[in-house]
Protein backbone atom coordinates (compact mmCIF):
# COMPACT_ATOMS: atom_id res chain seq x y z
CA UNK A 1 0.00 0.00 0.00
CA UNK A 2 0.96 4.25 -0.63
CA UNK A 3 1.72 3.92 3.23
CA UNK A 4 4.92 5.50 4.97
CA UNK A 5 5.81 5.44 8.48
CA UNK A 6 7.03 8.51 10.34
CA UNK A 7 10.70 6.19 10.88
CA UNK A 8 10.40 5.72 6.91
CA UNK A 9 10.40 9.63 6.36
CA UNK A 10 12.56 10.56 9.04
CA UNK A 11 15.42 8.10 7.21
CA UNK A 12 14.83 9.08 3.59
CA UNK A 13 14.83 12.73 4.51
CA UNK A 14 18.16 12.15 6.66
CA UNK A 15 20.00 10.34 3.92
CA UNK A 16 18.82 12.67 1.09
CA UNK A 17 20.34 15.74 3.17
CA UNK A 18 23.54 13.98 4.23
CA UNK A 19 24.65 13.88 0.83
CA UNK A 20 22.87 17.00 -0.07
CA UNK A 21 25.38 19.22 2.19
CA UNK A 22 28.59 17.32 1.25
CA UNK A 23 28.12 18.26 -2.32
CA UNK A 24 27.50 21.54 -1.39
CA UNK A 25 31.14 21.14 -0.18
CA UNK A 26 32.21 21.66 -3.88
CA UNK A 27 31.25 24.99 -4.23
CA UNK A 28 32.50 26.73 -0.82
CA UNK A 29 36.01 26.16 1.53
CA UNK A 30 35.24 24.82 5.25
CA UNK A 31 37.40 23.32 7.60
CA UNK A 32 35.52 20.79 8.59
CA UNK A 33 36.82 17.12 7.57
CA UNK A 34 34.22 15.92 6.17
CA UNK A 35 33.09 19.04 4.50
CA UNK A 36 36.49 19.49 3.28
CA UNK A 37 35.83 16.69 0.99
CA UNK A 38 35.64 17.67 -3.19
CA UNK A 39 35.02 15.58 -6.36
CA UNK A 40 38.40 15.73 -8.38
CA UNK A 41 38.83 16.91 -11.83
CA UNK A 42 40.17 14.47 -14.22
CA UNK A 43 43.02 15.39 -17.09
CA UNK A 44 40.33 16.59 -19.45
CA UNK A 45 38.79 19.19 -17.43
CA UNK A 46 41.80 20.90 -15.40
CA UNK A 47 44.70 19.78 -17.48
CA UNK A 48 47.81 18.59 -16.57
CA UNK A 49 49.83 16.00 -17.93
CA UNK A 50 49.52 12.95 -20.04
CA UNK A 51 53.00 10.38 -20.56
CA UNK A 52 53.41 7.11 -22.13
CA UNK A 53 56.62 5.05 -20.97
CA UNK A 54 58.36 2.74 -22.80
CA UNK A 55 60.33 0.03 -20.73
CA UNK A 56 63.93 -0.05 -22.26
CA UNK A 57 64.36 -4.03 -21.53
CA UNK A 58 67.78 -4.57 -23.14
CA UNK A 59 69.98 -3.28 -20.11
CA UNK A 60 67.84 -5.32 -18.17
CA UNK A 61 68.69 -8.76 -20.20
CA UNK A 62 72.04 -7.56 -20.37
CA UNK A 63 72.29 -7.60 -16.43
CA UNK A 64 70.00 -11.15 -16.11
CA UNK A 65 72.95 -12.78 -18.41
CA UNK A 66 75.60 -11.05 -16.24
CA UNK A 67 74.14 -12.56 -13.36
CA UNK A 68 73.18 -16.06 -15.25
CA UNK A 69 77.31 -16.41 -15.59
CA UNK A 70 77.98 -16.49 -11.93
CA UNK A 71 74.69 -19.00 -11.70
CA UNK A 72 75.87 -21.18 -14.53
CA UNK A 73 79.86 -21.29 -13.07
CA UNK A 74 78.57 -22.16 -9.38
CA UNK A 75 76.02 -24.48 -10.18
CA UNK A 76 78.41 -26.79 -12.70
CA UNK A 77 81.59 -26.40 -10.14
CA UNK A 78 78.73 -28.04 -7.73
CA UNK A 79 78.76 -31.06 -10.40
CA UNK A 80 82.77 -31.13 -10.76
CA UNK A 81 82.20 -29.24 -14.02
CA UNK A 82 84.30 -26.62 -15.12
CA UNK A 83 83.29 -23.84 -17.54
CA UNK A 84 85.35 -21.13 -19.67
CA UNK A 85 85.29 -18.90 -22.35
CA UNK A 86 82.09 -16.70 -21.02
CA UNK A 87 81.49 -13.89 -23.34
CA UNK A 88 77.90 -11.80 -23.72
CA UNK A 89 77.05 -10.36 -27.27
CA UNK A 90 73.67 -8.49 -28.33
CA UNK A 91 72.51 -10.50 -25.59
CA UNK A 92 73.32 -14.37 -25.83
CA UNK A 93 75.52 -15.68 -23.24
CA UNK A 94 78.37 -17.99 -24.66
CA UNK A 95 80.36 -20.58 -22.59
CA UNK A 96 81.98 -23.56 -23.06
CA UNK A 97 83.16 -26.92 -21.14
CA UNK A 98 85.28 -30.08 -21.69
CA UNK A 99 84.40 -32.25 -24.56
CA UNK A 100 83.50 -34.95 -21.94
CA UNK A 101 80.79 -32.69 -20.43
CA UNK A 102 79.04 -31.12 -23.32
CA UNK A 103 75.88 -33.51 -23.36
CA UNK A 104 75.52 -33.35 -19.21
CA UNK A 105 75.64 -29.26 -19.84
CA UNK A 106 73.18 -30.22 -22.48
CA UNK A 107 70.78 -32.31 -20.80
CA UNK A 108 70.85 -30.16 -17.04
CA UNK A 109 69.56 -26.86 -19.77
CA UNK A 110 67.14 -29.17 -21.61
CA UNK A 111 65.32 -31.00 -19.06
CA UNK A 112 61.93 -30.21 -18.21
CA UNK A 113 62.59 -30.19 -14.12
CA UNK A 114 65.66 -28.64 -14.96
CA UNK A 115 66.83 -26.60 -11.87
CA UNK A 116 69.79 -24.29 -13.98
CA UNK A 117 67.09 -23.37 -16.73
CA UNK A 118 62.98 -23.27 -15.09
CA UNK A 119 60.76 -24.72 -17.31
CA UNK A 120 56.80 -23.56 -17.49
CA UNK A 121 54.75 -26.22 -17.50
CA UNK A 122 51.79 -23.61 -18.39
CA UNK A 123 53.23 -22.60 -21.46
CA UNK A 124 55.52 -25.53 -22.42
CA UNK A 125 58.56 -23.34 -22.81
CA UNK A 126 61.89 -23.14 -21.11
CA UNK A 127 63.34 -19.82 -19.73
CA UNK A 128 66.60 -19.99 -21.58
CA UNK A 129 67.01 -21.46 -25.04
CA UNK A 130 70.57 -22.68 -25.87
CA UNK A 131 72.13 -24.20 -28.95
CA UNK A 132 75.28 -25.60 -29.68
CA UNK A 133 77.76 -25.01 -31.92
CA UNK A 134 80.86 -27.01 -32.37
CA UNK A 135 82.91 -26.47 -28.94
CA UNK A 136 80.67 -23.08 -28.09
CA UNK A 137 76.93 -22.91 -26.33
CA UNK A 138 74.30 -20.20 -26.68
CA UNK A 139 72.30 -19.24 -24.35
CA UNK A 140 69.61 -16.46 -24.71
CA UNK A 141 66.29 -15.80 -22.89
CA UNK A 142 63.35 -18.07 -24.57
CA UNK A 143 59.87 -16.25 -26.63
CA UNK A 144 58.25 -17.15 -22.88
CA UNK A 145 61.43 -15.93 -20.83
CA UNK A 146 61.35 -12.65 -22.76
CA UNK A 147 57.24 -12.03 -21.91
CA UNK A 148 57.96 -12.95 -18.44
CA UNK A 149 60.74 -11.06 -18.08
CA UNK A 150 58.89 -7.82 -19.42
CA UNK A 151 56.19 -8.70 -17.09
CA UNK A 152 58.38 -8.79 -14.26
CA UNK A 153 59.99 -5.53 -15.41
CA UNK A 154 56.63 -3.74 -16.02
CA UNK A 155 55.25 -4.76 -12.46
CA UNK A 156 58.32 -3.34 -10.70
CA UNK A 157 58.71 -0.50 -12.69
CA UNK A 158 54.77 0.53 -12.16
CA UNK A 159 55.29 0.23 -8.27
CA UNK A 160 58.59 2.91 -8.48
CA UNK A 161 56.68 5.54 -10.75
CA UNK A 162 53.49 5.10 -8.29
CA UNK A 163 55.56 5.67 -5.10
CA UNK A 164 57.58 8.58 -6.91
CA UNK A 165 54.25 10.31 -7.90
CA UNK A 166 52.98 9.93 -4.98
CA UNK A 167 55.45 11.39 -2.59
CA UNK A 168 55.68 14.43 -4.86
CA UNK A 169 51.75 14.72 -3.51
CA UNK A 170 50.00 14.56 -7.36
CA UNK A 171 46.08 14.52 -7.13
CA UNK A 172 44.24 11.48 -8.25
CA UNK A 173 46.82 10.14 -10.78
CA UNK A 174 46.16 7.71 -13.21
CA UNK A 175 48.70 5.16 -13.51
CA UNK A 176 48.30 2.47 -16.12
CA UNK A 177 49.99 -0.43 -18.01
CA UNK A 178 50.07 -0.79 -21.35
CA UNK A 179 51.02 -3.79 -23.12
CA UNK A 180 53.83 -5.80 -21.26
CA UNK A 181 56.28 -2.77 -22.03
CA UNK A 182 54.83 0.44 -21.50
CA UNK A 183 53.32 2.51 -18.48
CA UNK A 184 50.89 5.13 -19.21
CA UNK A 185 50.99 8.32 -16.68
CA UNK A 186 48.05 11.03 -16.41
CA UNK A 187 48.71 14.02 -13.88
CA UNK A 188 45.54 16.26 -13.81
CA UNK A 189 46.30 20.03 -12.53
CA UNK A 190 50.44 19.50 -12.67
CA UNK A 191 51.95 22.56 -12.83
CA UNK A 192 55.69 21.03 -13.39
CA UNK A 193 55.51 18.79 -15.77
CA UNK A 194 59.49 18.93 -16.52
CA UNK A 195 60.27 17.81 -12.96
CA UNK A 196 57.98 14.37 -13.13
CA UNK A 197 59.53 13.99 -16.45
CA UNK A 198 63.04 14.57 -14.35
CA UNK A 199 61.96 12.42 -12.05
CA UNK A 200 60.69 9.34 -14.28
CA UNK A 201 63.65 9.86 -16.49
CA UNK A 202 66.00 8.99 -13.73
CA UNK A 203 66.60 5.04 -13.31
CA UNK A 204 68.28 5.90 -9.57
CA UNK A 205 70.45 3.22 -9.02
CA UNK A 206 72.69 3.56 -6.50
CA UNK A 207 75.81 2.05 -5.23
CA UNK A 208 79.08 3.09 -3.21
CA UNK A 209 82.01 1.83 -4.87
CA UNK A 210 85.76 2.37 -3.60
CA UNK A 211 87.74 4.80 -6.01
CA UNK A 212 91.31 3.07 -7.21
CA UNK A 213 94.17 4.29 -8.29
CA UNK A 214 94.74 1.50 -10.39
CA UNK A 215 93.52 -0.29 -13.50
CA UNK A 216 94.08 -4.10 -11.62
CA UNK A 217 90.94 -4.97 -9.74
CA UNK A 218 90.00 -8.32 -9.00
CA UNK A 219 86.38 -7.74 -9.59
CA UNK A 220 87.52 -5.56 -12.47
CA UNK A 221 87.36 -1.36 -12.42
CA UNK A 222 85.16 1.31 -14.07
CA UNK A 223 86.45 4.72 -15.30
CA UNK A 224 83.39 6.95 -14.05
CA UNK A 225 82.59 10.76 -14.30
CA UNK A 226 81.26 13.24 -11.62
CA UNK A 227 78.03 14.39 -11.90
CA UNK A 228 78.77 18.06 -12.77
CA UNK A 229 82.20 17.00 -15.14
CA UNK A 230 84.87 18.33 -12.93
CA UNK A 231 86.89 15.00 -12.34
CA UNK A 232 87.33 11.30 -14.22
CA UNK A 233 88.25 8.82 -11.64
CA UNK A 234 88.61 5.03 -12.09
CA UNK A 235 86.87 2.96 -9.33
CA UNK A 236 86.20 -0.85 -8.66
CA UNK A 237 83.09 -2.39 -10.00
CA UNK A 238 82.97 -4.37 -6.88
CA UNK A 239 79.85 -2.68 -5.17
CA UNK A 240 80.52 -2.05 -1.29
CA UNK A 241 76.67 -0.74 -0.76
CA UNK A 242 73.41 -0.77 -2.74
CA UNK A 243 70.67 1.57 -2.29
CA UNK A 244 68.65 -1.34 -1.70
CA UNK A 245 69.93 -1.45 1.58
CA UNK A 246 68.34 2.30 2.27
CA UNK A 247 65.47 2.54 5.06
CA UNK A 248 65.03 6.44 4.33
CA UNK A 249 66.98 9.60 2.67
CA UNK A 250 66.22 13.06 3.42
CA UNK A 251 67.22 16.68 2.58
CA UNK A 252 69.26 18.90 5.21
CA UNK A 253 70.97 21.99 5.98
CA UNK A 254 74.80 20.67 7.08
CA UNK A 255 75.21 23.35 10.16
CA UNK A 256 78.25 23.87 9.86
CA UNK A 257 79.12 23.83 6.15
CA UNK A 258 75.86 25.73 5.61
CA UNK A 259 75.38 23.67 2.65
CA UNK A 260 72.26 21.15 1.43
CA UNK A 261 73.38 17.48 1.98
CA UNK A 262 71.10 14.79 1.43
CA UNK A 263 71.01 12.24 5.06
CA UNK A 264 70.41 8.20 4.66
CA UNK A 265 70.13 5.75 7.05
CA UNK A 266 70.38 2.15 6.14
CA UNK A 267 68.72 -1.23 7.07
CA UNK A 268 70.69 -3.31 9.52
CA UNK A 269 72.72 -5.69 6.88
CA UNK A 270 73.41 -2.18 5.04
CA UNK A 271 75.03 -1.04 8.14
CA UNK A 272 76.74 -4.18 9.26
CA UNK A 273 77.99 -3.93 5.51
CA UNK A 274 78.70 -0.31 5.55
CA UNK A 275 80.52 -0.16 8.81
CA UNK A 276 82.98 -3.16 7.70
CA UNK A 277 83.86 -1.19 4.82
CA UNK A 278 84.47 2.07 6.21
CA UNK A 279 86.36 0.27 8.90
CA UNK A 280 88.60 -1.33 6.08
CA UNK A 281 89.08 1.75 3.84
CA UNK A 282 89.96 4.43 6.25
CA UNK A 283 91.92 6.71 4.36
CA UNK A 284 90.16 5.38 1.17
CA UNK A 285 87.74 7.56 -1.08
CA UNK A 286 84.56 5.92 -1.41
CA UNK A 287 82.21 7.04 -4.42
CA UNK A 288 78.75 7.86 -4.49
CA UNK A 289 77.44 6.56 -7.82
CA UNK A 290 74.09 7.63 -9.02
CA UNK A 291 73.18 6.03 -12.79
CA UNK A 292 76.51 5.74 -13.56
CA UNK A 293 77.26 9.26 -12.65
CA UNK A 294 79.60 10.01 -9.24
CA UNK A 295 77.91 12.27 -7.26
CA UNK A 296 80.59 12.75 -4.53
CA UNK A 297 83.85 11.02 -3.59
CA UNK A 298 84.67 11.63 0.25
CA UNK A 299 87.56 10.28 2.09
CA UNK A 300 87.02 8.17 4.79
CA UNK A 301 88.13 9.78 7.84
CA UNK A 302 86.67 6.88 10.40
CA UNK A 303 84.62 4.08 10.67
CA UNK A 304 80.80 4.89 10.12
CA UNK A 305 78.98 1.79 12.33
CA UNK A 306 75.70 4.43 13.19
CA UNK A 307 74.16 3.11 9.73
CA UNK A 308 73.62 6.61 8.85
CA UNK A 309 75.91 9.43 6.51
CA UNK A 310 74.87 12.14 3.99
CA UNK A 311 75.71 12.63 0.43
CA UNK A 312 76.87 16.33 -0.59
CA UNK A 313 77.61 17.32 -4.15
CA UNK A 314 76.29 21.05 -4.56
CA UNK A 315 73.28 20.54 -4.19
CA UNK A 316 69.86 23.33 -3.97
CA UNK A 317 67.22 22.11 -2.08
CA UNK A 318 65.08 21.29 -4.65
CA UNK A 319 67.86 18.78 -6.09
CA UNK A 320 68.55 17.63 -3.14
CA UNK A 321 64.91 16.74 -2.14
CA UNK A 322 64.19 15.15 -5.54
CA UNK A 323 67.69 13.26 -5.00
CA UNK A 324 66.00 11.84 -1.68
CA UNK A 325 62.81 11.16 -3.38
CA UNK A 326 64.32 9.06 -5.77
CA UNK A 327 66.13 6.75 -3.40
CA UNK A 328 63.13 6.44 -0.83
CA UNK A 329 61.39 5.84 -3.64
CA UNK A 330 63.95 2.83 -5.17
CA UNK A 331 65.75 2.33 -8.85
CA UNK A 332 63.21 1.23 -11.64
CA UNK A 333 64.10 -2.01 -12.90
CA UNK A 334 65.06 -0.63 -16.41
CA UNK A 335 65.18 2.63 -18.00
CA UNK A 336 61.69 4.56 -18.90
CA UNK A 337 61.90 6.66 -22.18
CA UNK A 338 59.15 8.83 -23.04
CA UNK A 339 57.82 7.75 -26.14
CA UNK A 340 54.47 10.26 -26.38
CA UNK A 341 54.13 13.45 -24.48
CA UNK A 342 50.79 15.59 -24.10
CA UNK A 343 49.96 19.08 -22.30
CA UNK A 344 46.45 19.67 -21.23
CA UNK A 345 45.87 23.30 -20.19
CA UNK A 346 43.56 24.40 -18.10
CA UNK A 347 41.79 26.93 -20.09
CA UNK A 348 41.15 23.79 -22.49
CA UNK A 349 39.73 21.87 -19.72
CA UNK A 350 37.55 24.84 -18.43
CA UNK A 351 36.05 24.89 -22.30
CA UNK A 352 35.30 20.97 -21.17
CA UNK A 353 33.69 21.54 -18.33
CA UNK A 354 31.86 24.64 -19.42
CA UNK A 355 30.55 22.38 -22.29
CA UNK A 356 29.63 19.53 -20.55
CA UNK A 357 27.94 21.36 -17.60
CA UNK A 358 25.76 23.71 -20.93
CA UNK A 359 24.71 20.12 -22.26
CA UNK A 360 23.84 19.08 -18.76
CA UNK A 361 21.76 22.30 -17.80
CA UNK A 362 19.89 22.04 -21.77
CA UNK A 363 19.27 18.48 -21.42
CA UNK A 364 17.99 18.71 -17.82
CA UNK A 365 15.79 21.94 -18.86
CA UNK A 366 14.14 20.03 -21.67
CA UNK A 367 13.58 17.12 -19.76
CA UNK A 368 11.99 19.07 -17.13
CA UNK A 369 9.76 21.05 -19.44
CA UNK A 370 8.73 18.26 -21.09
CA UNK A 371 7.79 15.97 -18.12
CA UNK A 372 5.93 19.30 -16.73
CA UNK A 373 3.60 19.82 -20.04
CA UNK A 374 3.31 15.97 -19.51
CA UNK A 375 2.51 14.79 -16.36
CA UNK A 376 1.55 18.61 -14.69
CA UNK A 377 1.91 17.83 -10.52
CA UNK A 378 3.54 14.72 -11.12
CA UNK A 379 5.93 15.85 -13.38
CA UNK A 380 6.55 18.83 -10.70
CA UNK A 381 7.22 15.78 -8.60
CA UNK A 382 9.73 14.28 -11.19
CA UNK A 383 11.86 17.28 -11.77
CA UNK A 384 12.20 17.84 -8.09
CA UNK A 385 13.56 14.28 -7.81
CA UNK A 386 15.33 14.79 -10.53
CA UNK A 387 17.39 17.49 -8.88
CA UNK A 388 17.50 15.45 -5.73
CA UNK A 389 19.12 12.52 -7.72
CA UNK A 390 21.49 14.53 -9.20
CA UNK A 391 22.63 16.06 -5.93
CA UNK A 392 22.53 13.06 -3.84
CA UNK A 393 25.09 11.27 -6.91
CA UNK A 394 27.30 14.63 -6.39
CA UNK A 395 26.94 13.61 -2.85
CA UNK A 396 28.17 10.56 -3.04
CA UNK A 397 31.21 11.31 -5.73
CA UNK A 398 32.14 13.88 -2.97
CA UNK A 399 32.23 11.54 -0.32
CA UNK A 400 34.65 9.37 -1.79
CA UNK A 401 36.73 11.86 -3.75
CA UNK A 402 36.17 10.61 -7.14
CA UNK A 403 37.82 12.05 -10.27
CA UNK A 404 35.23 13.75 -12.58
CA UNK A 405 35.97 13.28 -16.30
CA UNK A 406 34.40 14.66 -19.68
CA UNK A 407 33.02 10.90 -20.26
CA UNK A 408 32.11 11.00 -16.07
CA UNK A 409 29.98 14.01 -17.20
CA UNK A 410 28.23 11.86 -19.96
CA UNK A 411 27.28 9.42 -17.79
CA UNK A 412 25.38 11.46 -15.36
CA UNK A 413 23.60 12.48 -18.20
CA UNK A 414 23.00 9.50 -18.94
CA UNK A 415 21.61 9.10 -15.30
CA UNK A 416 18.96 11.75 -15.20
CA UNK A 417 17.45 9.80 -18.65
CA UNK A 418 17.08 6.72 -16.64
CA UNK A 419 15.64 8.37 -14.11
CA UNK A 420 13.31 9.95 -16.26
CA UNK A 421 12.39 6.94 -17.53
CA UNK A 422 11.92 4.87 -14.87
CA UNK A 423 9.54 7.63 -13.48
CA UNK A 424 7.43 7.33 -17.32
CA UNK A 425 7.11 3.88 -16.61
CA UNK A 426 5.42 4.30 -13.27
CA UNK A 427 2.74 7.08 -14.19
CA UNK A 428 2.03 5.23 -17.25
CA UNK A 429 1.51 1.88 -15.76
CA UNK A 430 -0.58 3.72 -13.18
CA UNK A 431 -2.93 5.36 -16.42
CA UNK A 432 -3.46 2.11 -16.79
CA UNK A 433 -4.41 1.19 -14.09
CA UNK A 434 -6.97 3.98 -13.82
CA UNK A 435 -9.17 2.57 -16.19
CA UNK A 436 -9.79 -0.28 -14.73
CA UNK A 437 -9.50 0.83 -10.96
CA UNK A 438 -11.65 4.06 -9.40
CA UNK A 439 -9.56 4.12 -6.23
CA UNK A 440 -7.04 6.39 -6.77
CA UNK A 441 -5.22 4.56 -3.68
CA UNK A 442 -4.85 1.29 -5.32
CA UNK A 443 -4.53 2.51 -8.64
CA UNK A 444 -1.44 4.34 -7.82
CA UNK A 445 0.08 1.22 -5.70
CA UNK A 446 -0.96 -0.93 -8.43
CA UNK A 447 1.62 1.40 -10.87
CA UNK A 448 4.16 0.77 -8.61
CA UNK A 449 4.30 -2.46 -8.03
CA UNK A 450 3.38 -3.70 -11.36
CA UNK A 451 6.33 -0.99 -12.79
CA UNK A 452 8.78 -2.21 -10.63
CA UNK A 453 10.30 -5.77 -12.76
CA UNK A 454 10.44 -3.43 -15.94
CA UNK A 455 12.66 -0.68 -14.01
CA UNK A 456 14.46 -3.11 -12.31
CA UNK A 457 15.25 -4.91 -15.46
CA UNK A 458 16.59 -2.27 -16.94
CA UNK A 459 18.68 -0.82 -14.17
CA UNK A 460 20.11 -4.04 -13.44
CA UNK A 461 21.47 -4.49 -16.85
CA UNK A 462 22.85 -1.16 -17.42
CA UNK A 463 24.38 -1.77 -13.85
CA UNK A 464 25.87 -5.31 -15.06
CA UNK A 465 27.47 -3.16 -18.23
CA UNK A 466 28.85 -0.69 -16.15
CA UNK A 467 30.73 -3.18 -13.55
CA UNK A 468 32.14 -4.78 -16.87
CA UNK A 469 33.46 -1.35 -18.13
CA UNK A 470 34.84 -0.37 -14.98
CA UNK A 471 37.01 -3.37 -14.20
CA UNK A 472 37.78 -4.05 -17.93
CA UNK A 473 38.26 -0.44 -18.71
CA UNK A 474 40.25 2.49 -17.94
CA UNK A 475 40.79 5.83 -18.05
CA UNK A 476 37.87 7.92 -19.20
CA UNK A 477 35.86 4.79 -19.72
CA UNK A 478 36.66 4.09 -16.03
CA UNK A 479 35.23 7.59 -15.40
CA UNK A 480 31.85 7.07 -17.59
CA UNK A 481 30.94 3.76 -16.11
CA UNK A 482 31.62 4.53 -12.29
CA UNK A 483 29.27 7.62 -12.58
CA UNK A 484 26.54 5.33 -14.49
CA UNK A 485 26.86 2.69 -11.89
CA UNK A 486 26.18 5.34 -8.77
CA UNK A 487 23.82 7.28 -10.97
CA UNK A 488 21.31 4.03 -11.14
CA UNK A 489 21.55 3.55 -7.36
CA UNK A 490 20.71 7.06 -6.85
CA UNK A 491 17.97 6.66 -9.51
CA UNK A 492 16.18 3.71 -7.51
CA UNK A 493 16.40 5.21 -4.32
CA UNK A 494 14.99 8.30 -5.67
CA UNK A 495 12.57 6.86 -7.62
CA UNK A 496 11.66 4.37 -4.94
CA UNK A 497 11.79 6.56 -1.75
CA UNK A 498 11.70 10.12 -2.84
CA UNK A 499 9.12 10.24 -5.52
CA UNK A 500 7.08 7.48 -4.22
CA UNK A 501 7.15 10.21 -0.67
CA UNK A 502 5.99 12.79 -2.70
CA UNK A 503 3.31 11.23 -4.54
CA UNK A 504 2.00 9.83 -1.37
CA UNK A 505 1.91 12.86 0.18
CA UNK A 506 -0.16 14.21 -2.77
CA UNK A 507 -2.32 11.13 -3.59
CA UNK A 508 -3.77 10.60 -0.06
CA UNK A 509 -4.83 14.72 0.11
CA UNK A 510 -6.25 14.44 -3.05
CA UNK A 511 -7.73 10.56 -3.30
CA UNK A 512 -11.42 12.11 -4.45
CA UNK A 513 -10.68 13.33 -7.08
CA UNK A 514 -11.85 12.11 -10.62
CA UNK A 515 -8.69 12.59 -12.71
CA UNK A 516 -5.00 12.71 -10.75
CA UNK A 517 -3.21 12.06 -13.98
Amino acid sequence: MLYFSKLRIFFITLISLFFIVIASSNFFKSNNGLLNKKINLGLDLQGGSYLLLEIDNDPVIEQKLQNLTVTIKNYFKDKNIKITNFKINEQTLFFSTNKNFQQIVLDEFQAEDSKINPYYQRFKSHQLDIKQEDDLFKVSYSKQGIINLKTSSQDQALEIVRRRIDEIGTNEPNILKRGNDRILVELPGLDDPLRIKSLLGKTANLTFRFVTKSNQDSFGVDKLEFEDGSEEVIVSKRIVLSGDNLLDAQPRMNSETNETVVTFSLDRVGAKRFGKATSNGIGKRLAIVLDGKIISAPVIRDTIATGSGQISGGFTFQSATDLALLLRSGALPAPLNIIEERTVGPDLGQDSIRAGMIALIIGFILVILFIFVKYKVFGAITNITLVLNLLILIGILTLFEATLTLPGIAGIILTVGMAVDANVLIFERIKEELKDEKNNLIAFDSGYVKSRTAILDANITTLLAAFILFFMGSGPIKGFSLTLGVGIFTTLFSVYFIARLLTVLYVSKNKDNKRLI
